[in-house]
């Protein structure tokens, strides 16, 4: 007898980054949500109870976009 191959199912996760792209290209409409309001700036002084270590801080503090 003799068997002869079926053609291979593509499957979902096959899809080329063409496809992907393309597809969620035409997804897009459906992802629009409101814009959430800004959040209400909060004070230092209400900010508290939070610990850094020495390390952390002198690495933040040696770094150029934010201390020196």
């Amino acid at each position: 007898m003799t068997t002869y191959p079926a053609p291979r199912e593509r499957h979902e996760s096959e899809l080329s980054l063409a496809e992907l792209r393309g597809a969620s290209a035409r997804m897009v409409p459906h992802w629009v949500t409101p814009a959430d309001p800004a959040p209400a700036p909060v004070s230092p002084a209400s900010i508290h109870g939070v610990v850094v270590p020495d390390s952390s801080a002198r690495l933040i503090a040696a770094t150029a976009e934010y201390g020196g």
